[in-house]
């Protein structure tokens, strides 16, 4: 079996509310999407972060695969493994697009799922977290903004049957510290976590930390930039430090654990280059004595699928996943299930997921018309 032709979109899609953090608010999603296909008429999808720098990379080392087939993976990733050295995250995500298309076609040519090409199903379903962030309660401040929050949280907990919640927190430490509280109040039993995405100072880190040990968050994420940092966070704080910003390559991965930074670490298909990958970094976290979890670029169907897949075949993935799947407001393909909170994991051969090639093409033209959605 031989890649013949590789068909490379860009695509927009809304979400259903403005999606608030401490750098961006963003109102939908761009994502490219790769769709390869072979002399024995299988066709593999991918699916990855962004849009037209990375689709130019993925149509460039697209070319590349003509001729080859979509088993070779090995051999791919070490022609190329210098990519992401070039080109940084661009480079890892254009090469998971590809992985991830690989995967799906090598599935169906097999009849197996993805899932079971990995090892098979340790978990057949996924929980995934609910996604918390200012935008949910507009036009609030102060207490008003904790108690409208705390509501909010409770209304989405409790219609959508999630075990996890995590805020995603902003430069007003003091205000996500009585957010969280407001939270914990409304919801004891709920597993909690928050994301500043590196927005506070260590100081702040620290002082935030110690405020919060009395909520039993499952973990802080990413308080304040860089493994120095966390390291000295996690030196004073008792709650689990997790990231998924200073540990992001293979590289980072000895320093982190010298430095005692970290114990818990985010991977993502789309930011380590591939599901191998993922899995690796799994096992490493696994080999530490580490905690793992899955972070979200804001995955449609195809992207999320091969999330899933990881997470089924993958024991210590055993948290509720970020995943911003449930907040678009369209897919491009048909939808998958979420029921009490879980996701479940697609069966069919490949990722499992049937394309609907309209709506495709529906939302290139949107991106054609718009541009890349930068926030």
């Amino acid at each position: 079996m031989k890649i013949t032709e590789a068909d490379v979109w860009v695509v927009n899609l809304p979400l259903t509310n403005p999606f608030t953090s401490s750098f961006e608010t963003k109102t939908g999603e761009t994502r490219t999407v790769i769709r390869l296909r072979t002399d024995t008429g299988v066709e593999g999808w991918g699916e990855t972060m962004w849009g037209a720098p990375v689709a130019a990379l993925v149509r460039k080392l697209a070319v590349e695969l003509i001729g080859t087939s979509p088993f070779a993976l090995e051999a791919f990733h070490r022609k190329h493994h210098m990519v992401p050295f070039f080109h940084g995250y661009l480079g890892y995500a254009a090469l998971a697009a590809i992985d991830v298309a690989c995967w799906d076609a090598m599935g169906k040519a097999t009849d197996q799922s993805v899932t079971d090409l990995l090892g098979g199903a340790v978990r057949d379903e996924v929980p995934i977290t609910a996604l918390i962030t200012r935008a949910d309660a507009p036009g609030a401040s102060g207490a008003e903004l904790a108690q409208g929050l705390a509501e909010h949280t409770v209304r989405v907990v409790a219609e959508g049957g999630f075990e996890a919640v995590k805020l995603k927190g902003t430069k007003d430490v003091r205000g996500d510290v009585e957010i969280l509280r407001a939270l914990r109040a409304a919801l004891p039993e709920v597993n909690l976590r928050v994301d500043p995405n590196a927005a506070w100072s260590v100081p702040d880190s620290i002082r935030a930390g110690l405020a919060l040990e009395e909520l039993d968050l499952e973990y802080l994420e990413d308080p304040c930039v860089g493994i120095e940092g966390m390291s000295q966070v996690r030196a004073k704080v008792r709650i689990p430090l997790c990231t998924n910003m200073c540990v992001v390559r293979f590289e980072e991965f000895a320093p982190a654990m010298r430095l005692q930074a970290v114990d818990v670490i985010h991977g993502d298909v789309y930011k380590w280059g591939g599901i191998a990958a993922t899995k690796a970094l799994a096992a490493h976290c696994e080999t530490f004595g580490l905690g793992m979890n899955l972070h979200s670029g804001g995955e449609l169907g195809i992207a999320t699928a091969a999330h899933l897949a990881v997470v089924s075949s993958t024991p210590v993935l055993s948290r509720a996943i970020d995943s911003m799947y449930y907040l678009h407001e369209d897919d491009i393909v048909e939808p998958l299930v979420l029921r009490d909170g879980k996701l479940k994991v697609p069966d069919g051969p490949g990722l499992g997921v049937v394309v609907n090639e309209e709506k495709l093409a529906h939302y290139a033209a949107v991106n054609a018309r718009e541009g890349d959605l930068t926030g």
